[in-house]
């Protein structure tokens, strides 16, 4: 019996050490985040060259590539909440933001184990490590320490309104706006709810981008597209009526 104990007590002494050295080296590896200055920065110099390296000569010349700072104001209502139920987390905004211990034993359980503690701090950490690989960071304990750091200073709607505006879709097309666009010629705040949820379809975790792009199987675009909508009406996210009416749109194809 005491042989056991001492052998928990070593191995506790030892996750003790080994942890924070661990979660140090990789800090060590990562770029300047300890303020949302320090993440605008990062992401304007890699959108803003990534969208210049194609409308130089082809699309949208007209287009500003400028990544301005990204603000949850400017997003469709309608669309966050697709996003939000069809990340798993339709009460989203309905729950205080995680922090302290119950965050940290979130990312430790992730990093020890693999498992995703439920509830909507999965979200949250999902967004982080989204925004986190958005930033070219590749190895896991680095993700995940970046996404710690990154959660420490952005609130719940920054997350969402950082993640949607650096969402890639291919070479040039980054973020919803780009994206809307390029799907339906309209700038984002011009769409309808029907064509929100064909948006949404294209983001994480669908992946529709091509099908709407190139305009092939519509059917199955809108059969999906329906299902986004009936299950916003069943989270109370929107009117039945205003579902119904969105599903009655056609398919909007280029």
């Amino acid at each position: 019996m005491k042989t056991v104990l001492w052998l928990v007590l070593f191995l506790i002494g030892l996750a003790g050490v080994a942890l924070p050295a661990a979660y140090l080296h990789a800090a060590s590896k990562l770029p300047q985040l300890e303020t949302e200055f320090d993440l605008e920065k990062q992401l304007r110099h890699s959108i803003e060259g990534e969208r210049m390296s194609v409308r130089a000569g082809t699309f949208e010349q007209g287009r500003s590539v400028e990544f301005p700072r990204p603000d949850f104001s400017r997003l469709p209502k309608d669309l966050v909440a697709l996003y939000i139920s069809q990340l798993g987390c339709p009460t989203f905004f309905q729950t205080e933001r995680e922090d302290g211990p119950k965050w940290a034993w979130r990312l430790l359980v992730k990093v020890a184990v693999g498992a995703n503690l439920a509830g909507d701090g999965s979200c949250e950490r999902k967004l982080a490590m989204r925004l986190a690989m958005a930033l070219g960071i590749e190895e896991p304990l680095q993700q995940t320490v970046a996404a710690h750091r990154l959660h420490s200073f952005l609130q719940k709607d920054q997350l969402i309104a950082y993640d949607l505006a650096t969402v890639y879709f291919e070479r040039g097309i980054v973020g919803v706006d780009d994206a809307a666009y390029k799907l339906f010629g309209k700038e984002l705040d011009a769409l309808e709810l029907s064509q929100l949820a064909e948006l949404s379809l294209t983001l994480p975790p669908h992946g529709f981008y091509v099908d709407a792009v190139q305009c092939r199987n519509e059917s199955i675009i809108r059969q999906n597209r329906d299902v986004l909508l009936a299950d916003l009406a069943d989270y109370k996210l929107v009117t039945v009526e205003r579902a119904r009416n969105a599903m009655a749109q056609p398919v909007t194809c280029h």
